[in-house]
């Protein structure tokens, strides 16, 4: 018989890595793209 490793929480591990990925890169376009759509709200408050 063959040695199997236990892989439980191996799929917990990898759905874990998957969703601080996608977090970091939230972040990144937000710190990006922040102050460009911070100004587009404030040009539509003033036009108003």
């Amino acid at each position: 018989m063959l040695y199997a490793p236990k892989e439980k929480g191996q799929g917990l591990v990898e759905y874990a890595l998957i969703l601080v990925l996608v977090a970091v890169v939230v972040i990144v376009i937000l710190a990006l793209l922040g102050p460009a759509i911070g100004n587009v709200f404030s040009n539509v408050i003033v036009n108003i």
